[in-house]
């Protein structure tokens, strides 16, 4: 935490807490690292009142421990506690994706297409940075003809913590030739409104994710 990253003076709480969770998701800030206010308001260059309430915003989302008067620390959680995060994650998109599927109609297809054509591209240029927030609109896209706006809530805070796993990690995952197939698969599957086959799809694919970062965060750990 080095140099200066002065904000636009607007919404500062705002701009703070997406910086910071970039910077979390990113990996830029460990694990268990402390993060002082006074540090960074020097950075940000404001007050600590704008970085207190962004801390805060943090450790709602679950991100960071907030500790008053001080900071906070980056969370970090406990390989059973990455397992379930994605085991949470497997109930409530499958979930999502079966009750879209036969709401789906062109506008979706469109939108979903768009995006994988996107990804697609990301991958052959390797563009590692945009391939996190791709595969979450990716997903996000899939689910929104559910119209189930409490478990879209949900499911965007859990995907957040597992984001922030895969983020850490996908250019060691080396599963993008696996990913583009399971995408298109799952748009395939979705067009033809196979909601079994599409079911199975997204669990294998979020399942074999969870396998790969769970070995990935052993080994370094270890």
């Amino acid at each position: 935490m080095a140099q200066n990253r002065a904000v636009v003076r607007q919404s500062l709480p705002d701009v703070i807490v997406a910086d910071l969770r970039q910077r979390i998701l990113s990996g830029d800030l460990a694990e268990g690292e402390l993060i002082r206010q006074e540090v960074l308001a020097e950075e940000y260059d404001v007050s600590r009142m704008p970085v207190r309430e962004a801390l805060r915003r943090l450790d709602a989302e679950g991100l960071v421990v907030f500790i008053n008067n001080r900071g906070a620390t980056v969370t970090t959680h406990t390989l059973d506690e990455i397992r379930e995060i994605f085991d949470v994650r497997t109930l409530l998109e499958v979930d999502l994706f079966k009750r879209a599927i036969p709401q789906m109609q062109d506008v979706h297809f469109v939108e979903c297409e768009a995006i994988l054509e996107e990804m697609e591209a990301s991958y052959r240029d390797g563009h590692v940075a945009d391939w996190g927030p791709l595969n979450a609109r990716y997903h996000a896209a899939l689910y929104e003809a559910a119209g189930r706006e409490l478990t879209t809530n949900l499911l965007a805070r859990v995907s957040l913590q597992a984001n922030r796993y895969v983020s850490m990690h996908i250019d060691q995952l080396k599963k993008s030739d696996s990913a583009q197939q399971d995408h298109r698969a799952l748009l395939t599957f979705a067009r033809q409104r196979d909601i079994d086959s599409a079911a199975e799809k997204l669990r294998s694919h979020i399942e074999d994710t969870k396998r790969q970062v769970l070995e990935l965060i052993a080994e370094t750990r270890a």
